[in-house]
């Protein structure tokens, strides 16, 4: 038995994963009024994020339940004890991560998120589930709020944010990976740069992708 497959954080989970479904047609809507260019040039932008994800701030825009599901692993596996997530949206991503914290034995989860009603959403979301007293939610551009007060060792980064972002984000916490921390990042193939950097012989990460939009990484020194 495990905080995640019990009361109350599966039905919770459950649910979240219904109601995210049940946008989906919404999401379609909206890619659809894009061209390919103009999707493409929004995602990899780094001044037109805010506005695309502020239109996008009544949708939830989760990980898959199998990306939830290998986040939890994950940091299970790790003995994760710090973990730092960019891009928290409603929670549900957070509530994996949070819910291997306490079967852990305890830790602590540091997520920035910029819009405000998302993080009303995320912060109902983990107390529902009972997770909320390990999470430190910091609102704002996760380049100012990922900046400061980070633990003195990280086991696991999850970037799940604005894409133009990753190399950004990991260069802000990259001193703190410990060796062997993991490195999550989910739909990567928007940032190239992103790609190149883990990807590279002499960079520092063992990177590989897995399934169709996640790109794993682990920190090798």
């Amino acid at each position: 038995m495990t905080t995640l497959t019990t009361t109350p954080l599966a039905p919770l989970l459950d649910r979240l994963f219904s109601e995210a479904d049940a946008t989906q047609p919404a999401m379609s809507a909206f890619v659809s009024d894009l061209s390919s260019e103009e999707r493409a040039r929004l995602m990899r932008s780094k001044t037109d994020y805010l506005d695309l994800y502020g239109r996008l701030k009544d949708l939830p825009l989760p990980v898959s339940r199998e990306t939830g599901a290998l986040l939890y692993m994950l940091a299970r596996g790790a003995r994760a004890r710090s973990i730092v997530e960019f891009g928290t949206s409603f929670g549900i991503s957070t509530l994996h991560l949070a819910a291997a914290l306490r079967d852990n034995g305890g830790g602590r989860l540091i997520t920035s998120e910029f819009e405000p009603s998302k993080i009303a959403r995320a912060r109902d979301n983990l107390t529902a589930g009972g997770l909320i007293d390990l999470v430190e939610i910091r609102e704002g551009d996760a380049l100012q709020t990922l900046s400061f007060d980070l633990p003195e060792t990280i086991d696991l980064l999850l970037l799940d944010g604005a894409k133009a972002l990753y190399p950004d984000v990991l260069s802000l916490v990259e001193s703190r990976l410990k060796p062997g921390a993991f490195i999550v990042a989910d739909n990567a193939d928007y940032c190239p740069d992103y790609l190149k950097r883990v990807r590279a012989p002499s960079g520092g990460y063992m990177s590989t992708a897995f399934g169709e939009d996640v790109e794993l990484s682990m920190r090798l020194a």
